[in-house]
């Protein structure tokens, strides 16, 4: 048996790419439920009701879609200059930034298939308004109660040429648990779910069956119950959002989902229950791609878009859109079928940004 250690705390936040910031903007906002923490050079920074962090998003206009860096936290100081050290040790290429919005400064690197990642310690620990301080000494946000409500970012799906490699890497490197992987015969891997916590995935890989580079799958927020994802699936649905999986119930992790993509192009999902992994000597569950594939779980099964569909897009012959989606809207140019592009109106805080956004565009 391997012995666990833990330098990294948990996942705290991705940086997102959007060719259209402001339609996506109201998405997170609007529908997902996440609130403006602050916003300055392209970029806004956003939180849900249950971060202890200033933000767990960080939204940022730009030509391309796909994940701009995903960030962990450390336990400590020590423990970033272990990780450091680490990365150095091994020859990967790195370089420190500067703080940005409350974290940092970070060490910047990146994974085995170029996905920019960033480790720090330091942070600012949320603070709300006066007027908006929860009754509750432990909540860190008065609920929000706004859009699908989410609590927080759940965990961050990437794929990957070698999912293998990518997995040990953040196995050796950084010392996080894999719960579940999909194994083929000749030792390589279609799937790894891996966590710093007892929660059963932090960071994902799947196999990029288009071999692209760096590419993100999705980003996943989560709710606290399975009624809140169904009540999600109602609420895209009224705005015109297309759903492309669920709601229903994955395989790994078990937990409940439902998938739309923004409307910068990015896959988003919203998900609730799965198990946690307490046992401190529990292995890994291994599948055999034909377990996987005979789905011992219920609900109905993914799309074909779901296997081979990430940003920024590959170009042709790759599908970005579902079969059952409906035509008129899957005809529509992204940021079409939200609620900006039917005139519906802005909240306060969104419309102040997009009003910043143009103005500076300008």
């Amino acid at each position: 048996m391997t012995e666990h250690w833990r330098d990294v705390a948990h996942v705290g936040h991705a940086e997102l790419l959007t060719p259209a910031p402001e339609a996506s903007l109201e998405y997170f906002t609007t529908l997902l439920g996440l609130t403006v923490a602050a916003e300055g050079d392209g970029s806004w920074y956003l939180r849900g009701y249950g971060d202890y962090e200033p933000y767990s998003l960080k939204l940022t206009a730009s030509s391309r879609a796909g994940l701009g860096h995903l960030a962990v936290r450390t336990w400590s100081p020590e423990a970033l200059d272990r990780r450091v050290a680490w990365l150095v040790a091994a020859g990967i290429p790195g370089r420190w930034t500067e703080p940005d919005g409350g974290k940092g400064p970070a060490y910047e690197f990146r994974d085995p298939d170029g996905h920019p990642v960033r480790i720090y310690y330091e942070t600012t620990k949320y603070a709300p308004p006066a007027g908006q301080r929860p009754a509750m000494k432990s909540n860190h946000q008065r609920y929000a109660g706004r859009g699908a409500n989410v609590r927080r970012l759940e965990h961050v799906n990437l794929m990957a040429r070698d999912v293998r490699a990518c997995r040990e890497f953040w196995a050796d490197g950084f010392g996080l648990r894999t719960f579940e992987i999909i194994r083929r015969g000749d030792g390589s891997e279609d799937g790894a779910w891996l966590s710093s916590t007892v929660q059963g995935h932090e960071v994902i890989y799947v196999r990029d069956h288009l071999g692209g580079v760096g590419r993100l799958h999705h980003l996943a927020f989560w709710v606290d119950s399975r009624e809140d994802v169904l009540r999600a699936a109602d609420l895209m649905n009224d705005a015109g959002v297309p759903i492309e999986a669920g709601p229903s119930r994955h395989i790994p992790i078990q937990g409940f989902y439902l998938y739309t993509r923004e409307p910068g192009g990015n896959r988003i999902e919203i998900c609730s229950g799965g198990y946690l992994g307490f046992d401190p000597d529990d292995e890994p569950v291994v599948w055999t791609p034909a377990e996987y594939a005979a789905k011992p779980g219920w609900g109905a099964r993914l799309p074909a878009t779901f296997r081979t569909y990430g940003t920024p897009p590959t170009g042709a012959p790759e599908e970005t859109e579902t079969s059952d989606w409906p035509a008129a809207l899957s005809r529509s140019p992204p940021g079409a079928f939200s609620p900006l592009a039917r005139g519906e109106s802005l909240s306060r805080p969104c419309r102040a940004a997009q009003l910043k956004c143009r103005a500076r565009r300008g």
